[in-house]
């Protein structure tokens, strides 16, 4: 027996709330510290989301008065809008496939490596002209001053589970043996093998790490865990899409036996 009009519309408005998850992702992405300061996923998704909610209504309105043109054109965009959600969700996952923390003898947080990253994750923080406007962003934030509120203590701090971001650009790195006064706060202990991160290192608080390879690996390892996080929602909302889009063929295929009425 035929779906009504009524149950065909809901069937595709579906379509219309799944969009939601990948708006709010997006949106997630950009009020989320790190990633404002880096802006490199969020629009893509934000703007993935209006077009399947767009296509998603004329979904809902061709099922619902059974418009033929207008359930053509939702079946053909939105079969175009599901591969391009699964392409997105294939390619953050490769790119933060790669890269994690290392522990250090007597510390609770990780330290990070630049090059644990992957090539693209590299590419965004590498280039001088793209990392001056993210750590210029980084150094704005409460990101590292709400360790001094937290910490007072060497054995705390150093039992504590920083972020990624804290851990690479609000301290020096652990390999650089320097002398805990506070979180953002160090003695230079160096020697002359220290490399380069515990030679840009500077207690100044709008300076500290942020030169350092060490924060931009902070920096990509909290890219990596948002990202990871945003891609389940994405992969959860492509399966539902693929659900409804393939029950949403069905009354396509009624209008060819009965014969919409398009208006």
């Amino acid at each position: 027996m035929p779906l009504s009009n009524n149950v065909i519309g809901c069937i595709n408005f579906i379509a219309v709330l799944l969009s939601l998850p990948v708006i709010g992702a997006g949106i997630w992405l950009a009020m989320e510290t790190v990633n404002s300061c880096v802006k490199i996923l969020q629009w893509p998704i934000i703007i993935l989301g209006i077009l399947i909610l767009l296509v998603g209504l004329a979904g809902f309105i061709g099922g619902l008065w059974r418009i033929t043109w207008l359930l053509v054109i939702y079946l053909i965009a939105m079969l175009v809008l599901i591969v391009l959600l699964g392409v997105l969700i294939g390619f953050i996952y490769m790119v933060t496939i790669k890269g994690s923390g290392h522990p250090e003898p007597s510390r609770a947080y990780l330290e990070y490596s630049l090059q644990d990253f992957s090539g693209y994750l590299r590419q965004t923080v590498e280039k001088s002209y793209k990392w001056d406007r993210i750590s210029t962003c980084l150094s704005t934030t409460n990101i590292c001053p709400e360790l001094n509120q937290r910490f007072s203590v060497a054995l705390d701090f150093f039992n504590a589970h920083l972020s990624p971001i804290q851990s690479g650009c609000c301290k020096p790195p652990t390999k650089c043996g320097f002398t805990f006064v506070n979180p953002t706060y160090w003695i230079n202990t160096m020697n002359g093998s220290a490399d380069m991160d515990c030679l840009q290192w500077s207690n100044v608080q709008n300076t500290l790490c942020y030169s350092c390879d060490s924060c931009k690996a902070g920096l990509l390892a909290n890219l990596k865990i948002d990202w990871l996080k945003a891609d389940i929602l994405l992969l959860l909302t492509l399966i539902g899409l693929t659900i409804v889009y393939i029950i949403g063929c069905c009354p396509f295929r009624n209008s060819k036996t009965e014969g919409y009425t398009d208006i």
